[in-house]
């Protein structure tokens, strides 16, 4: 019998969803909520992981037993790769599966920070009519040119989402789309200099990597086009946070969504969250309670797959 650990807080009926998608296999599924109780575990064949981490020093502490190490959604950097595959262990991701929940969000972003959504909302509350008071500001995704750092699945989705509201899309990645791609979505390849410029809303959907980290930043923010819209609902730290902050004080940009900032958690006191042009999630572009539906099928799969001795799929660390 194959021991899998779900651990974590998830979406209610995953579990149950989990065992379902197995039942008939000698993969048994058990689930652990808490830092407290997964901190005592160290003999298992998998683990599926949405919110714990598993750095160095928690991989090492797994016997060899350990064969795989699954992450709900597309991200890895919370666990230590490297380390991983020292041990024999592959870690996996579901690529693709919350792709059409984070494009969404973004596009959500965009839109509440140009018509200053929550500028009106927080004015209504104080009982101020506000229907005037932002109409200068306002803008709308119709005849805009949106700029897409990342033409990869979730970018791509963001790019079919936008044009339908009237924008043309531009898009910059290191890894250039084949020509029939970029006709099939309406992508137009710039370069990142050329992006920044011309771009009246900014989206990244990029990985963290050391080449990534404050991709924008207090230096090259000074050269968007002004009043542009910053959105990040990639991973912390592609944007740094203070170069909105200044960049706002400054005027040089309408406004900025960010569902993931440096400051994790976000505390009150942040002054990301002092600008109302500013609006904050808590990295939730993934995580609508729906989301399983994509992401149990495929990791299903891959346990099966385990138990029959065969190469998994979407391995990140071969």
């Amino acid at each position: 019998m194959y021991d899998v650990l779900l651990a974590g807080p998830y979406p209610a009926g995953t579990l149950e969803k989990m065992q379902k998608a197995v039942a008939g296999t000698d993969i048994s599924i058990r689930a652990v909520l808490t830092e407290e109780e997964f901190a005592k575990e160290n003999d298992v064949d998998a683990i599926i992981l949405r919110i714990i981490k598993m750095p160095q020093e928690v991989i090492r502490r797994f016997s060899p037993k350990l064969k795989m190490i699954m992450r709900w959604g597309v991200g890895y950097d919370a666990v230590d790769v490297k380390q991983a595959r020292a041990q024999g262990i592959d870690v996996c991701n579901t690529p693709g599966a919350n792709a059409y929940a984070v494009s969404e969000l973004a596009v959500l972003l965009m839109l509440a920070v140009g018509r200053s959504l929550l500028c009106h909302s927080l004015q209504l509350r104080d009982g101020v009519w506000s229907r005037e008071m932002y109409t200068a500001q306002s803008r709308s995704l119709n005849h805009k040119v949106v700029g897409l750092v990342g033409g990869g699945n979730i970018g791509r989705q963001v790019a079919r989402k936008v044009q339908a509201f009237g924008a043309r899309v531009q898009y910059y990645d290191p890894f250039r789309l084949k020509p029939e791609m970029e006709k099939e979505f309406q992508m137009e390849y710039v370069d990142y200099e050329t992006l920044l410029a011309t771009s009246d809303a900014i989206s990244f959907h990029v990985p963290l990597l050391d080449s990534t980290r404050h991709m924008l930043n207090k230096e090259n923010i000074k050269t968007v086009k002004p009043g542009a819209i910053i959105i990040n609902t990639a991973r912390s730290g592609i944007v740094e946070d203070e170069a909105i902050v200044e960049a706002r004080k400054a005027g040089l940009i309408a406004g900025a969504g960010l569902d993931c900032t440096e400051e994790s958690p976000i505390t009150k006191e942040n002054p990301l969250l002092q600008d109302p042009n500013i609006i904050v999630t808590p990295h939730v572009g993934g995580t609508a309670n729906d989301i399983g539906d994509a992401i149990v099928p495929m990791i299903a799969e891959n346990l099966k797959l385990m138990a029959e001795g065969k190469p998994l799929k979407f391995v990140v660390n071969k």
